[in-house]
């Protein structure tokens, strides 16, 4: 289920006070841990460029593992009160597909921008990042959390 569909679904239902409402708790609650998740994908990032003389697209790579580690533990714990899997196994899973997917774009944002656009590390991470967030947050609560209440 898409961004657009999920909100415009719960208008148009008239499920407004709850879905909606829970729609936006759990994007503001998946923003907030996404926050540190970035924080920890970037340290790694800088980290193995600037301090160990690693690829950029290596250390992009290592970065978004560690924040995709980070971000599941947080979605569980703190996000997402309903989950649809119904073995821990498959959940991690399906976080780890999409996490995949969301690696390769990475991969390719990030070697668009720096590679062709030549953007600075950290302007490109930070577009990066706002379109991988998006695709991250839909994904997920459409396909491993409930989305209804």
């Amino acid at each position: 289920m898409s961004l657009l569909t999920d909100a415009h679904g719960a208008l148009a239902v008239g499920l407004a006070p709850g879905r909606l409402l829970r729609f936006v708790r759990d994007m503001i609650r998946y923003a907030a841990a996404s926050v540190f998740a970035l924080a920890l994908d970037y340290a790694v990032l800088m980290s193995l460029t600037k301090g160990f003389g690693v690829g950029y697209l290596q250390a992009a790579a290592a970065g978004f593992l560690s924040g995709l580690c980070l971000i599941y533990l947080l979605s569980i714990r703190f996000v997402f009160e309903g989950r649809r899997a119904r073995a821990p196994r498959v959940e991690i899973f399906g976080f780890l597909v999409t996490g995949v997917i969301g690696l390769l774009l990475t991969e390719a944002l990030m070697r668009l921008f720096v590679g062709e656009f030549g953007l600075p590390l950290s302007i490109a991470k930070a577009a990066t990042a706002g379109f991988v967030f998006m695709f991250n947050f839909v994904s997920r609560r459409g396909l491993l959390f409930k989305a209804e209440i």
